[in-house]
């Protein structure tokens, strides 16, 4: 990059700093602050200025965010807000907040009370009468999103559902609720989880479901992928790093003619006629040769017969 272009982007840098700086920062409010979820440089202009110009910062781990504040300069005092001490956390905001003070709030990484702690501070702030200001960034949600293709502008609907429970009958049971709804489903999961969470998924939705599979998401070693969740062991299989780092699964809604779950009788009494011989698996596969019905429809058909 040439000095003068350097020079011009410092230039424009400043004077959109010295904008952001003449806006209205109201006094006895509550900021909460989007903050990167992998790169560094994702933390926006008004992020920065708001963490700066704040009495104090509440903060999911301390230490984690002083790492965040150090590398943009910033020196405002951390105080912890996690979801082991949110009520005490509250009062000690609420108070800081009837003095005059602005209050940051932030979690490690991405939007606080979305799948982080915070959203019970938010909720007193409130009750109490007292401004909240949201000031978006950093995604993971919404950046698998943009490189999934899983939604469309006629088609904007998804469906955010946070983390699958730990066992597997209850998993299955929430991934059949989840997935049978007529839009993306966006899900977070962690890497000693993930293959057997996928093995549930396969097992509720069938081999021929599309899933995203987005890791390390802004960061070096990012990757995301779509494919059938019959391929995915396979693919996870094949290099060893696929299976580390931070996960967001997206499960696409079913292609148009796997949408309509009605059987007629005669493809009932064939799928209970192999389920009485075969596993699901093998009485679905089987069953969708003969009859050329979606394996997805006849996943969920099996799953509710056999239970």
């Amino acid at each position: 990059m040439s000095p003068t272009v350097t020079s011009d982007l410092l230039a424009s840098w400043n004077r959109l700093a010295q904008k952001v700086a003449d806006q209205n920062w109201p006094a006895s409010a509550l900021y909460v602050v989007a903050t990167p979820i992998g790169n560094l440089g994702d933390l926006s202009l008004r992020a920065l200025q708001a963490l700066a110009r704040c009495d104090v910062i509440a903060a999911e781990d301390t230490r984690a965010s002083r790492a965040l504040l150090d590398a943009w300069g910033i020196s405002t005092p951390l105080v912890a807000a996690h979801r082991h001490n949110e009520a005490e956390a509250s009062q000690a905001i609420l108070q800081r907040l009837r003095s005059g003070e602005r209050v940051a709030l932030i979690s490690d990484a991405g939007a606080p009370g979305v799948s982080d702690p915070g959203a019970r501070m938010v909720r007193v702030v409130r009750q109490a009468g007292y401004t909240v200001i949201p000031v978006p960034g950093a995604s993971a949600v919404i950046a698998a999103l943009m490189a999934s293709g899983a939604t469309s502008d006629e088609n904007p609907a998804f469906v955010f559902a946070g983390f699958a429970p730990a066992k597997s009958a209850a998993r299955q049971k929430w991934f059949q609720q989840w997935t049978s709804l007529p839009a993306p489903v966006v899900m977070f999961e962690s890497p000693h989880r993930l293959a057997a969470a996928l093995k549930d998924l396969l097992r509720v939705c069938g081999p021929d479901r599309q899933l995203t599979i987005a890791r390390e998401l802004t960061k070096r070693f990012e990757q995301v992928v779509t494919l059938p969740l019959g391929q995915v062991s396979d693919w996870l299989s094949e290099d060893a790093h696929r299976s580390q780092g931070e996960f967001v699964l997206i499960v696409h809604e079913p292609e148009p003619d796997q949408q309509d779950g009605s059987l007629d009788a005669e493809t009932l009494d064939l799928l209970d006629t192999l389920l009485d011989i075969a596993s699901v698996r093998d009485a679905v596969r089987a069953a969708a040769k003969i009859s050329g019905v979606s394996r997805d429809v006849l996943y969920a058909a099996a799953l509710e017969r056999k239970s």
